[in-house]
């Protein structure tokens, strides 16, 4: 009998299409802005109609088979995609200047990549004619086997293979992330929000943000209605998300969701990023592994170090559901031993059927206002 469930966010109560665009936006800005790479500095502006934005996300993420390629990897979390779409193209640039810019390559590669060094990058690659080419990452990372954060470390291969530089700077979760991750934030909650989102100003101001345009996967008012039945039928929710606090908060305030979770039990990238800082050896938390769904069971009352260290598969798994989009939650959810749903309104909808029936997902959903109709079935 289910006494508990614990939903993922994007894809499952709320689009993902916006958190995708602002991830297009992202990498684009940062390869073209004077403020980044500037390859094409005339060219950027801060409000782009979605026509353009469309457009943009068709040209950076090759009609989203670059972010279909990463999340059939395990990797769950935007600015982890945003991350990995960059270094690559700044792999691929430097390739193009290596007979002639070994010496400073081998520098750049040497330390973390700051924002100061994608500027003094910039200054050499004005240089020279040089292109991006968004349908090479595909074709890459296909050569590979490697999956979640192994990604990353995958980039450290494709340097050594393209640019002949010995490197560890592109694993983990580095000052070049650090970067991307303000620059996403920039345009996902806008200048309004940046501070709070972040605590540092924008490097780039006129971003009005996504925030204030969420929209849910189904009726916002079925799924406050599924919330109100659980509850009745004494079933605990909670949320494991990869979103920050502000930009789960924040939307469910206004559609009046709060209500039904308990704050202890709604857990964030917030609390991932944390805990994080007391794990040594920069070892991930965030989904695949089951941390965050862990803690959200647990409740915040439990420390980080104590939900870091439950022993897995959790006592009684069978009484838990995890409802998401992703193979990141389905093996975060077998890893915890509980059941696990999967619902088909994430990137790659219906698609994704076939990928969770391969890796053996044990429920599937059109939608998550089905779990109403299985759950006095499990």
């Amino acid at each position: 009998m289910i006494k508990t469930i614990l939903f993922d966010v994007d894809g499952v109560l709320l689009s993902e299409e916006h958190y995708f665009d602002a991830s297009a936006l992202t990498v684009w800005e940062m390869l073209i802005s004077k403020n980044y790479l500037g390859l094409m500095p005339e060219e950027f502006k801060t409000d782009y109609s979605e026509a353009e934005i469309a457009a943009i996300r068709d040209t950076v993420f090759k009609k989203d088979t670059v972010l279909e390629l990463q999340k059939s990897r395990g990797l769950n979390a935007n600015w982890d995609m945003i991350y990995l779409t960059f270094s690559y193209q700044l792999i691929h640039l430097l390739s193009q200047i290596k007979e002639t810019e070994s010496e400073k390559i081998e520098r750049w590669l040497s330390k973390d990549i700051d924002r100061d060094t994608l500027l003094e990058i910039a200054s050499v690659l004005a240089q020279y004619k040089v292109a991006f080419d968004f349908g090479k990452f595909n074709e890459d990372f296909g050569r590979s086997t490697e999956t979640k954060q192994g990604l990353m470390d995958y980039l450290n291969v494709l340097a050594f293979e393209k640019l002949g530089v010995e490197t560890r700077i592109f694993s983990g979760k580095g000052t070049l992330w650090s970067v991307c991750e303000h620059a996403s934030q920039e345009w996902y909650v806008g200048d309004e929000h940046i501070m709070a989102s972040t605590g540092k100003p924008s490097i780039q101001l006129g971003k009005k943000g996504f925030l204030a345009n969420e929209t849910t996967t189904c009726p916002a008012k079925e799924i406050s209605q599924l919330f109100q039945y659980l509850i009745d039928k004494g079933i605990s929710i909670g949320i494991g998300t990869g979103r920050p606090a502000l930009e789960t908060i924040q939307p469910f305030k206004h559609l009046d969701w709060l209500k039904y979770f308990r704050e202890n039990h709604i857990i964030t990238a917030d609390e991932v990023a944390s805990a994080e800082k007391e794990v040594p050896n920069g070892v991930s938390l965030s989904k695949p592994n089951p941390f965050t769904y862990v803690m959200a069971l647990r409740g915040k009352g439990h420390s980080a170090l104590e939900c870091i260290s439950e022993k897995l598969p959790i006592e009684n798994g069978n009484d838990v559901l995890i409802v998401g989009d992703s193979l990141a939650d389905l093996l975060a959810a077998r890893e915890m031993g509980c059941r696990f749903a999967a619902v088909l309104t994430g990137l790659s909808g219906q698609e994704a059927r076939s990928d969770f029936e391969e890796h053996g997902a044990e429920i599937i959903l059109d939608t998550v206002l089905e779990v109403k109709e299985i759950i006095n079935q499990l």
